[in-house]
């Protein structure tokens, strides 16, 4: 099964390493979010786009939640098959796209850890 995702450069804890067997950079890129950065969120993001084959979507996900910043309610979030998996730091959520009570817990999490609002809007 393939997984594709991103996580946000500036998402990451100082010294934080991602690096899951298998994975694969697609695209990094920078993006100005300064019109819609909560103040405790830097004006410019680095987008890493990533894809990696493993059956281990478990495990891929709590590499995540080991490296996300705790503070400022930063997230990461990816696909593999039908499943949409959101993680922050310490805590992963794993749902069937489409699945809104799935999704709504997920938005719920995000909102108690500080994400902004217009932040929480992943794609199905």
């Amino acid at each position: 099964m393939s997984a594709i995702g991103y996580v946000i450069g500036e998402s990451l804890r100082p010294g934080a390493v991602f690096q899951p067997q298998g994975l694969r950079l697609c695209k990094v890129s920078r993006i100005d979010v300064s019109a819609s950065a909560s103040a405790a969120q830097p004006g410019l993001w680095t987008l890493v786009e990533w894809e990696a084959d493993s059956d281990d979507v478990g495990g891929l996900a709590q590499a995540l939640a080991d490296v996300l910043e705790p503070d400022n309610g930063w997230y990461a979030d990816f696909t593999a098959g039908d499943e949409r998996v959101v993680v922050f730091a310490g805590k992963v959520f794993r749902y069937r796209r489409g699945d809104e009570p799935g999704r709504a817990e997920a938005i719920a999490y995000g909102r108690s850890v500080g994400t902004p609002e217009h932040q929480l809007d992943w794609k199905e």
